[in-house]
């Protein structure tokens, strides 16, 4: 578990440098773009709506730079990251989001110190050398699970280094290794309906109640899941039926006479099984809170740090992984701080917000103004049009911003009042964006977990791309599918 992307192989560009370079960009544009505030009316809603050809300049239609140290007044350039994170109060898209997200990252910390996903998952390997059938889409499943759950990414690698090579010497190849572990995490991470590092994330900025919308995006889940396993299933059985088929298999060669020794794997155990228990009932718990109680950022964080108690204790009276309470309490620790970089990017993408003169829409800002002109864009097209051009969009943008927190704290501000302004829902928003961000993780090459992933099955990301051009199209074309339905049906 870990905030998916947050660096680029090799140390280049990340979200913290990229979102630096919007900073300075942003101050660049308070000394050219002149400020602008639209009216605003309260909807049926109670939230707060734009009225359409509103818009007016302020000032004059004069530029007004932003000050260098900032003011009682306004943000500035030295001191947008210090106002963007003090921003807001416990039910914000800022201050409460960080918390929210610092919680959950300590929840999982402590789930995943136990062990117990990690001898669910392997255990079924001890099967791969028999070439089980229900081996391959059971993985899968298992993957898209946790990816969707969890928000898996960057510990597939480890997983692909255990399950590459019993694999290729079952007479499969290094492709289907790559297929059932990260791909597979991918695919849930892009259509979940509580991934703490886009969804949830996303949510809060867009000022949509967090896990909202969340019988579509299971839906959605287990079409691309279920559509993925039957796929993937049928490809690996073709390849074990005739290996030369693959395009990996000159490059497996490496892995098949190596016949390296297979690691001896623990069995899950009764405390394992209990862990999970547990965790599926929690994460049943929160839907249930916010389906039917309202729960928010506090209630929800409160039911996750419950969830962190009893997966704990249990962690420690079955003596999992050898844990004592200690050991756990530093886990809960070491798990949020896997997280404060997603809490700092939310704190950084809000502070570019408030550089430009803070979003709200009856203020004069920079921010207004550049709204305004990409509405322009928007108009031209039907609304189920906007919806795709913005799952279009995300899906390029991902391409240099390869963190999901990152994304979306840079992106969400700018979307949620365009779909306002262009008749897309906020919540159709969201879908645009984690299944733009999500899916594109399969072949972008910045994506430190997919190079890793594809380093522990020794092989090349060409041969990959060759291979993973065609199902992304219709991976695309089902996304697609998912974002106009949405929008059809008013998604909210």
């Amino acid at each position: 578990m870990s905030d998916d992307k947050q660096t680029s192989p090799g140390g280049g560009l990340n979200a913290y440098l990229i979102l630096l370079i919007v900073g300075v960009l942003a101050y660049l544009a308070t000394w050219l773009v002149p400020s602008g505030a639209f009216e605003t009316i309260v909807g049926e809603s109670g939230r707060t709506q734009i009225v359409p050809g509103s818009f007016a300049l302020a000032n004059e239609g004069a530029p007004m730079g932003a000050p260098l140290f900032g003011d009682a007044e306004r943000a500035g350039f030295l001191s947008f990251m210090f106002e963007g994170l003090i921003s807001g109060d416990r039910h914000s898209a800022t201050i409460g989001l960080m918390a929210f997200i610092l919680i959950i990252g300590g929840t999982f910390g402590v789930i995943l110190d136990t062990g117990a996903l990690d001898r669910v998952l392997t255990g079924t390997l001890k099967r791969a050398e028999n070439g089980n059938g229900l081996l391959i889409p059971g993985l899968f499943i298992a993957f898209s699970l946790a990816g969707a759950v969890f928000g898996m990414s960057e510990e597939a690698i480890v997983f692909t280094l255990l399950v590459a090579p019993p694999l290729v010497r079952s007479g499969y190849d290094s492709i289907t290794a790559i297929l059932v572990t990260y791909a597979a995490t991918q695919i849930g991470f892009a259509t979940s309906w509580m991934n703490p590092f886009s969804v949830l994330v996303a949510q809060g900025i867009a000022e949509v109640p967090v896990m909202s919308g969340l019988m579509l995006r299971v839906v959605m889940w287990s079409a691309f899941t279920s559509i993925g396993a039957f796929w993937v299933y049928r490809y690996a059985v073709r390849v074990r039926r005739t290996p030369e088929s693959s395009l990996a298999f000159a490059n497996d060669a490496r892995l098949r006479e190596e016949g390296a020794e297979q690691q001896t794997l623990e069995s899950a155990g009764v405390g394992d099984l209990v862990v999970l228990a547990l965790t599926a009932l929690g994460v049943i718990w929160v839907a249930w809170g916010v389906s039917t109680q309202g729960y928010y950022l506090a209630e929800i964080s409160a039911q996750f740090f419950a969830l962190a108690l009893v997966a704990g204790t249990a962690g420690v009276l079955f003596k999992l992984n050898g844990k004592s309470a200690g050991d756990l309490a530093s886990a809960f620790a070491d798990g949020a701080a896997r997280l404060a970089p997603a809490a700092l990017i939310i704190g950084f993408a809000k502070g570019v917000i408030l550089l430009l003169g803070g979003d709200d829409p009856s203020g004069a800002s920079v921010f207004n103004t550049i709204l305004f002109q990409l509405s322009g864009f928007a108009e031209a097209l039907p609304d189920w049009g906007s919806a795709l051009g913005m799952l279009g969009v995300q899906s390029v943008i991902n391409i240099f911003v390869v963190s999901g927190s990152g994304q979306a704290a840079l992106t969400m501000p700018l979307m949620a009042p365009l779909a306002d302004l262009s008749g897309v829902s906020r919540q159709t928003a969201v879908l645009a964006f984690q299944l733009g961000d999500g899916l594109m993780n399969l072949v972008v090459p910045a994506s430190a977990a997919l190079m890793g992933s594809l380093a522990a099955a020794r092989l090349d990301w060409t041969i990959w791309v060759r291979f993973a051009w065609k199902p992304l199209l219709g991976l695309y074309a089902l996304a697609a599918a998912f974002v106009t339905l949405a929008q059809l049906i008013g998604y909210s």
